[in-house]
């Protein structure tokens, strides 16, 4: 069983009496929304919802490239505004456990879903052993709440994985890609793909791409010759593929949707960086790739929660929602700065569906951090960084140039093992206060939820 240390708990009463202080402060300068969310998140007690928000690979840099661009310097995002911020390590592990300092997001991601580290490539399995670890989301459903993921990746990507399957290697998302999890598979005794897994665990809502992972046919097993789409309608899932199917979803059945063939097409567009630079560009808030049926993110999460908090009406217990922008990540690697920054303007656009919700229910604890850092750095101007950069205009107006040298022009552009921002409201927020482990948000959900 999870338990904070005794060590933990009076660092945590330290830190509590300096933010009531600080909230002090807060309040003598009139801002009393913030001295009443700081007063609640500090106050500990029991969540009857949690809503993670993972930015993936939304390090600072990231945060700070889309505020400035959309909101300005001086401005704030939604992700900005809640009222306890702090700082977690990310680092992967070997198999022996020693630092692997650079994440990936299968590693990560078993960090705040089981508790433990693990080596990069793998999914909510040890490090060393290989062996199966319960997550956040098998615990919740074994305790009675209700479960959901959203995702703008394929649901069958790192992130999402990490809930509701168990691989040795994040490469095995549907029947057909087994090949580095042999001893997973249904023919091994195994239990099968990602996408075999996240449907047999019976989500109640999932929500993002890779239609063509579960399009994939199935080898062995009770649904051996069907699709892992045709497995899910066996177990009762709606599948839905775009705005119209998800909006017209109900309760009481487990959804699963199924909005692209692989990630979901990015909202923004715009030139990639290059070497030497890019012109000063404005980006596009479009993308012709992106067929006008598919949700937003916040639009998918605002679903999520209406559906799960309708399976659980009258029973007492609440849900567990894990939201995540995928794409930060995919257009940093792709060192295109529009791609990413209105991947995080969508994102951020979930957090304020998340923040609301909390407002009107309290008694939901909303989580938001990234898995990782990642590559994009805002340079001067008179800059001639080496690697690829790109000059914006933003929308103040003025010219902002951002680099990605993590790696060879032309190679894809690589994370970083930087700590990275988690902020948080409701109860037990204040567990995010100071430098913590990426594992210790196990421990904060497992206990918001009273989970045993």
């Amino acid at each position: 069983m999870h338990r904070p240390s005794r060590r933990h708990l009076t660092i945590g009463t330290a830190v509590v009496t300096a933010t009531a202080a600080a909230v002090a402060v807060t309040a003598a300068a009139g801002a009393s929304d913030s001295k009443t969310q700081a007063e609640n998140a500090i106050k500990g007690g029991k969540a009857k919802n949690v809503i993670l928000l993972i930015g993936d690979g939304m390090g600072d840099s990231e945060i700070t490239l889309a505020r400035d661009y959309t909101v300005g310097a001086n401005g704030r995002l939604n992700m900005d505004k809640f009222p306890l911020t702090g700082a977690y390590t990310t680092y992967a592990v070997h198999a022996d456990g020693t630092p692997d300092y650079v994440t990936d997001s299968a590693a990560s991601g078993t960090g705040w879903a089981t508790g433990v580290k693990t080596v990069n490539g793998r999914i909510s399995k040890t490090p060393d052993t290989d062996k199966a670890v319960p997550t956040i989301l098998e615990q919740a459903q074994k305790n009675g709440y209700a479960t959901g993921s959203v995702t703008t990746s394929e649901l069958t990507d790192a992130t999402p994985a990490v809930l509701a399957s168990h691989v040795t290697d994040r490469s095995c998302q549907g029947p057909a890609d087994m090949a580095k999890c042999p001893t997973d598979t249904i023919a091994k005794g195994g239990p099968g793909s990602i996408a075999e897994q996240s449907v047999s665990h019976k989500v109640d809502v999932l929500i993002g791409g890779g239609k063509q992972r579960f399009d994939q046919k199935i080898t062995d097993g009770a649904y051996k010759g069907q699709t892992v789409t045709e497995q899910a309608q066996k177990l009762g899932y709606q599948v839905v593929t775009d705005s119209a199917g998800l909006k017209s979803a109900k309760a009481g059945k487990p959804v699963l949707g199924l909005l692209s063939s692989g990630n979901v097409p990015t909202e923004w567009t715009g030139k990639a960086a290059a070497v030497g630079g890019t012109d000063p560009q404005r980006c596009l808030t479009s993308n012709p790739n992106r067929p006008s049926t598919t949700p937003s993110l916040a639009d998918s999460a605002t679903k999520a929660i209406d559906l799960l908090e309708a399976k659980q009406k009258g029973s007492g217990k609440g849900f567990f929602l894990q939201i995540e922008g995928a794409s930060i990540d995919k257009q940093d690697h792709a060192a295109d700065p529009c791609g990413q920054i209105g991947e995080t303007a969508a994102f951020d656009r979930a957090v304020k569906v998340a923040r609301d919700y909390a407002a009107k229910h309290p008694d939901t604890l909303v989580v938001t951090t990234a898995d990782h850092g990642h590559t994009s750095q805002i340079v001067p101007l008179e800059a001639t960084p080496p690697g690829l950069s790109s000059t914006l205009v933003t929308d103040e107006g003025q010219q902002l140039k951002v680099n990605y040298s993590t790696n060879t022009p032309g190679q894809s552009q690589e994370h970083t093992g930087t700590q990275v921002r988690i902020a948080a409201q409701g109860p037990l927020a204040y567990r995010v206060l100071g430098v913590t482990n990426q594992t210790d948000l196990f421990g904060t959900l497992r206990e918001a939820l009273r989970l045993r």
